[in-house]
């Protein structure tokens, strides 16, 4: 009798399984990926304002790295470095050459095509990889690339200038990183003679965007990827895959142009925008203006803006919009989130969500990313795991780390590529499992590269003789790649954030008590020894 009611538990758990469809030994990523996303989300105070509900419960439910950092503060190189698994330093990637044409990256696997070739089926939407390679996909979803739109169109000069409500000189920036505007304010132009021209939003210069209402429009591509990921979830469930998945999906917004439906306007009134604190003349005592010329984005889209209105206008306009974009992304990643949450493999997937780079709203005197300070570097990183941790991680670590936890927590092989490199980062495997640690394998800091060739500083200046100190040309002996002497880099640790400038100069700020870097505390005697140290831990990560 009880050999039969064995072979009957065993009929059971075998029809179980059976439906259930996945071997649960193999979890299932969700990897959900923001475009110059800062730190304004609820879990990390960076805006009293902010209102980001969906990410935040995914905090509250998740381990939450709170000294996140981009390894490059800008798009391309920032996602080539992070798919590939290798630090721009080591690639020479510093610019806007597709990871699968650059001479190193080229040959180097993406965490994509590894989870490819380590069976999983791989679906994909929105902007991921800045440059796509749809060979990495069982399934593409949406756009080939990423879209931007809509974009604000006179359908006579199409891609010229930015939303005609925003006045010169910042909308001449061009029509994407000079708009910002509610979709309810429809574009509207007048000829030299007076005449109103019909004007209208279009996705490029070609396509239309229909909008009569916020209620009667197209959909946003954000709203696209989101709704295409859904159905692909809902999917799923019906066909039962035998296989584990990684899902990808990636949201623009907050990325310029700052377009929104008005609702998400109408919860930040521009009465009531609070600005972020900025000190008078902060930009004073740093380096970054004496090495990139004026003309540089950040420094001449801030000037641009503050001639453009009156006052603080125009930043609390800025604001405005970048809040309001951030609250429509995070109702997309909301329905993706729900739709994951709702479905039989809400147990058995891990969740990843981050941002590419930071954002700088105004201080230093800068409006951009692409920075070596706090607001342009520090990102959230949310990572939600199956066996439900939870808690806060303070140690510096950066989007470089996630190929390698990604790699430990699904139990990938590597495959036989051509690339003999071996990938940079350290797995957040341990500090899944310990959050409050004070120590792990990358606990001395996260690197950031701000590379030449991304912005094109000023040439010729390698060391800069009046403020070069003898340690620094020792330090230029040991690099013996001039692209790396040419780079500016920035380490952060638990406390500190050190600032190497290829001319030599420096900055140090003490986050225990200057959690906005306004004290550069480089050329203070009291200091050097730290900065000693600081400066050894850039250059052994340089090094190794």
């Amino acid at each position: 009798m009880k050999f039969k009611i064995n072979i009957l538990i065993f009929f059971f758990l075998l029809i179980g399984a059976s439906l259930n469809g996945q071997n649960q030994d193999r979890p299932n990523v969700l990897f959900i990926i923001v475009d110059d996303l800062n730190d304004y989300v609820g879990s990390l105070n960076g805006h009293k304002l902010t209102k980001t509900p969906n990410i935040d419960k995914l905090s509250s439910s998740a381990i939450n790295f709170k000294n996140a950092h981009t390894n490059v503060p800008v798009c391309q190189p920032s996602r080539n470095s992070l798919f590939t698994g290798i630090l721009p330093h080591r690639s020479k990637d510093f610019g806007w050459t597709p990871h699968f044409k650059q001479a190193i990256l080229k040959d180097q696997p993406t965490f994509i095509e590894l989870f490819k070739e380590n069976g999983y089926s791989t679906y994909g939407t929105g902007k991921l990889l800045h440059v796509n390679n749809r060979e990495y996909w069982t399934e593409w979803g949406i756009h080939e690339r990423y879209n931007y739109g809509p974009h604000a169109s006179n359908k006579t000069k199409d891609g010229i200038d930015g939303h005609p409500s925003v006045p010169d000189p910042f909308r001449s920036i061009n029509v994407v990183d000079g708009s910002f505007s509610p979709l309810d304010n429809q574009p509207t132009y007048y000829d030299s003679s007076g005449k109103k021209i019909l004007a209208g939003w279009r996705y490029n210069k070609k396509e239309e965007f229909k909008y009569v209402s916020d209620l009667i429009r197209d959909s946003m591509p954000d709203e696209q990827h989101a709704n295409w990921i859904v159905n692909k979830i809902k999917e799923l469930e019906n066909t039962k895959p035998s296989k584990p998945f990684f899902l990808g999906v990636g949201f623009v917004k907050p990325h310029t142009p700052l377009y929104a439906p008005k609702k998400y306007f109408d919860m930040f009134p521009l009465e009531g925008i609070l600005l972020p604190e900025i000190k008078n003349g902060d930009i004073d005592d740093t380096h970054y203006k004496d090495v990139y010329p004026p003309s540089e984005m950040g420094l001449s889209y801030y000037n641009k803006l503050m001639l453009s209105f009156p006052e603080s206008e125009g930043l609390k306009k800025f604001l405005r919009a970048y809040l309001a974009c951030i609250a429509f992304m995070d109702d997309q990643v909301g329905k993706v989130l729900n739709a994951l949450e709702n479905s039989k493999f809400s147990e058995n997937t891990i969740v990843v969500f981050t941002s590419d780079h930071g954002w700088q709203m105004g201080q230093k005197e800068y409006l951009y990313k692409n920075s070596p300070w706090e607001e342009s570097t520090r990102i959230p990183m949310i990572i939600k795991t199956p066996q439900k941790q939870l808690g806060e991680v303070q140690e510096p670590v950066s989007l470089i780390d996630i190929y390698p936890t990604l790699i430990d927590l699904c139990k990938l092989q590597k495959t036989n590529s051509e690339s003999n490199l071996e990938i940079d980062g350290n797995t957040l495997y341990p500090l899944l499992k310990k959050p409050n640690s004070k120590s792990w394998a990358g606990s001395e800091g996260a690197l950031t590269l701000l590379g030449v060739g991304i912005n094109k500083p000023i040439d010729g200046l390698a060391i800069n003789k009046n403020k070069a100190a003898p340690w620094h040309i020792e330090i230029i002996k040991d690099l013996d790649n001039s692209y790396i002497k040419k780079q500016n880099y920035t380490i952060r640790t638990r406390d500190f954030r050190y600032i190497l400038y290829k001319d030599g100069s420096e900055e140090l700020y003490d986050h225990r008590d200057d959690p906005k870097e306004w004290n550069n505390l480089s050329s203070l005697k009291k200091y050097r020894k730290l900065k000693e140290k600081l400066r050894k831990q850039l250059i052994d990560k340089l090094n190794a």
